[in-house]
């Protein structure tokens, strides 16, 4: 929980610094959050490769590992047209095209404005941030409670990214590999879900 509060103190000093202008302009017109990530993910990479047990995990997961992300892609599915019942104004279609986002909020909500209008897609920006901020946040809550695969399903197309540190450290480094093949999966599968089922609601 420790870990989690940290990251949410450096996020609102972040927007703050940010909202108030205490940064030089360089810092703004650039983004060198790609830079930061580059620089995790060589740090995850050099953790999993003194690690032998990590790839010893993997090869012990055998077929396996394809149920992860498909619990991930059926789970979303499902939870989304639950909620479809609840939204009005907005059809089964448009909410699983939502939900078929899975936190990969740039990719989707662009192909939602595209065919279904900025204000459903604005909703898919919302819908998949949070979604990232959840899994970034909860991590070692959602490994308490459910088990140390949940951050991955949570975390869908992130966890070959931005999530993956956080379940690195929460779920152990074994689970990295499986992350990162869930992650690559789900990613593939996000451009084809979110327009076929944005077709469906036309």
């Amino acid at each position: 929980m420790r870990g989690s509060l940290i990251i949410i103190v450096f996020f609102i000093i972040g927007v703050i610094v940010a909202r108030f202008h205490f940064l030089p302009v360089e810092l703004l017109q650039n983004d060198f959050s790609m830079y930061a990530l580059y620089a995790l993910m060589f740090l995850v990479g050099i953790s999993i490769g003194s690690d032998t047990k990590a790839l010893k995990a993997l090869k012990e997961q055998n077929m396996k590992i394809v149920l992860v992300p498909l619990a991930t892609i059926l789970g979303t599915l499902v939870g989304s047209a639950a909620v479809s019942v609840f939204v009005s104004g907005r059809s089964l279609w448009d909410c699983l095209a939502v939900g078929s986002g899975f936190a990969y909020y740039s990719l989707s909500s662009i192909f939602i404005t595209e065919y279904r209008g900025a204000e459903l897609g604005t909703v898919a920006l919302a819908a998949n941030i949070i979604r990232e901020l959840i899994t970034l946040l909860m991590a070692p809550l959602l490994v308490a409670w459910f088990g140390k695969l949940a951050p991955i399903c949570s975390g869908g197309a992130t966890t070959m990214d931005t999530t993956l540190p956080a379940i690195a450290r929460f779920s152990g480094k074994e689970f990295v590999i499986i992350s990162i093949f869930h992650g690559f999966v789900i990613d593939f599968s996000v451009p084809f879900l979110v327009r076929f089922f944005c077709w469906l609601a036309v």
